[in-house]
C-alpha cells in the first residue's frame, strides 16, 4: 500500500535522527496520534506534513518527493471528483441527524487548523461515517464539535446555504450532551461564522444573549462583543469586551485549542480584542493586539496566520496608514497558497477594502481586482454555492 510505504519512510526517517513520535509531532504541529496513523499506514498524510517533517528532520525534499511519487489512486481525493455534489455529506448528515455513537474518535478534529478546507472535508466525511447508530448520547459532544467543523469548512469553501443545516445539527448536538459550556459555545461559533457571511446583526445579537443565557463562557462574551462593535454601540461593546477579557484570564496560558470547541489558545484572545477595536475604529489598539495575536499562532496555521494578517491590515488602514495596510493585504493574496485561500479570509479583506475606500479611493484597484479571484471556490465539493465576497462594485 502506498500509505504504509509513506508511512514507513517517514518512521526511518524520524528514527534516523534520534525523534520519538510525540517530538516530531510537537515540532512539526501535529497531534501525536495523527503522526502514528500515518507511520502505520492508516491515513494517507498530506504534502504539507511530508514538506514540514523534511524540514524539521533535516531530509531535504526527501519525505516531499515520496509523497509526491504515490500513485495517484492512494493520494488524498480530491473532494469535487471523490463524493460527488452532496451525497456523501447528505447521507452523513441524515445518519448524524438519527443518532450518535459512542465508540468514536473524529480524526479531524486533531489537526484541523493545519489542512486546507478542501483537504480537511474528506477526512470530516470519513468521521462521520464512522459515527454509530447506537442512539447513545455519550459521543454528543464530539458530534457537535464535528458538526460545527462541517459548517466552517462549508462556509471556508463559500457554501454559507450547506452550512446552515450542520449547524442546527451541532446546536441539536450540543442540547443534547445536556454540557452548558458546549451548547454556549455551538451558539457562539455560529455567531462568529455568521458575521462573516453578513446575516442578520440583529438575529446574531439574539443568538448571542441566548448564548449568554446558558452559561457565561469565552466564546460567547467573545461573540457578544463583536456583534455589539458590528453594530457601532461603542459602549455596551467595551463592557462586553472587558467582559470577555475578565473571563479569559482564566483559560491556558499557553498551547492551541483542541478542536473547535476547545479552550480558546491565547492568539485567539487577543484577535478578539483586535477584531473589536477595528469594528469599533481604534485602529492603533488594533495593531498592537493582531500583531500580538500573530506572534503567538502557531507557525503552520497558515490559514489563521493569513486571517490575522488580513485583520492587521484593515486596522493599518483604520489607523491611516494606508499604503501599509493595502501593502500587507496584498501580499497575503498574492504569497498564500490557493488552497488556503477561503470566504473567511475574503471576507476580511473585503472589510480592508472598504476602509480603504472611506480613506483612499484611489488605492482600491489592484485589491479589488485580487478579490475577484474568489480561488477558494475552485475547493467546492457540495451544494451550488453561495455569494462571493469582494464583489461590491
Amino acid at each position: 500500500m502506498a500509505e504504509a510505504a509513506f508511512g514507513a519512510h517517514l518512521r526511518q526517517c524520524r528514527q534516523a535522527v534520534g525523534l520519538s513520535l510525540r517530538q516530531l509531532a510537537t515540532r512539526v504541529g501535529y497531534d501525536h496520534s495523527y503522526l502514528s496513523q500515518v507511520e502505520r499506514g492508516q491515513r494517507p498524510g498530506s504534502a504539507e506534513l511530508a514538506r514540514l517533517c523534511d524540514r524539521e528532520l533535516g531530509t531535504g525534499n526527501e519525505l516531499s518527493t515520496a509523497f509526491d511519487h504515490k500513485p495517484r489512486s492512494m493520494r488524498p481525493a480530491d473532494p469535487v471528483q471523490s463524493f460527488g455534489p452532496a451525497n456523501a455529506l447528505e447521507a452523513a448528515w441524515h445518519q448524524l441527524v438519527t443518532a450518535f455513537g459512542s465508540d468514536w474518535a473524529p480524526s479531524a478534529l486533531e489537526n484541523f487548523q493545519s489542512v486546507p478546507p478542501a483537504q480537511l472535508l474528506p477526512e470530516l466525511i470519513t468521521d462521520l461515517r464512522l459515527l454509530q447508530t447506537t442512539g447513545s448520547t455519550e459521543s454528543a459532544v464530539e458530534a457537535a464539535e464535528l458538526c460545527v467543523l462541517t459548517a466552517q469548512t462549508l462556509t471556508a469553501l463559500g457554501q454559507g446555504s450547506s452550512a446552515q443545516r450542520w449547524w442546527q445539527a451541532a446546536r441539536t448536538a450540543a442540547d443534547l450532551s445536556a454540557e452548558s459550556a458546549v451548547r454556549s459555545a455551538v451558539r457562539a461559533q455560529q455567531i462568529i461564522c455568521g458575521l462573516a457571511e453578513r446575516r442578520p446583526v440583529a438575529e446574531l445579537l439574539r443568538t448571542a444573549q441566548e448564548a449568554l443565557a446558558i452559561t457565561s463562557v469565552a466564546p460567547a462574551h467573545a461573540a457578544h462583543a463583536l456583534v455589539l462593535a458590528e453594530l457601532g454601540q461603542h459602549e455596551q461593546a467595551h463592557r462586553a469586551l472587558q467582559d470577555f477579557i475578565g473571563v479569559a484570564e482564566g483559560l491556558p496560558s499557553t498551547g492551541p485549542s483542541h478542536g473547535p470547541l476547545g479552550d480558546w489558545a491565547p492568539y485567539e484572545v487577543h484577535r478578539v480584542e483586535g477584531r473589536v477595536c477595528a469594528s469599533l475604529r481604534y485602529g492603533a489598539a488594533g495593531c498592537v493586539l493582531l500583531a500580538r495575536a500573530l506572534e503567538l499562532c502557531p507557525n503552520n496555521w497558515l490559514g489563521e496566520r493569513a486571517r490575522l494578517q488580513m485583520e492587521l491590515a484593515e486596522c493599518l488602514v483604520v489607523d491611516g496608514d494606508v499604503a501599509a495596510g493595502v501593502a500587507l493585504a496584498l501580499r497575503v493574496l498574492v504569497e498564500l497558497p490557493d488552497e488556503w485561500h477561503t470566504y473567511y479570509l475574503y471576507d476580511d479583506a473585503a472589510r480592508v477594502l472598504s476602509a480603504v475606500r472611506a480613506r483612499q479611493p484611489g488605492m482600491v484597484a489592484t485589491l479589488q481586482e485580487l478579490l475577484a479571484r474568489t480561488p477558494y471556490l475552485k475547493g467546492r465539493s457540495v451544494g451550488t454555492g453561495s455569494r462571493g465576497v469582494g464583489s461590491e462594485g
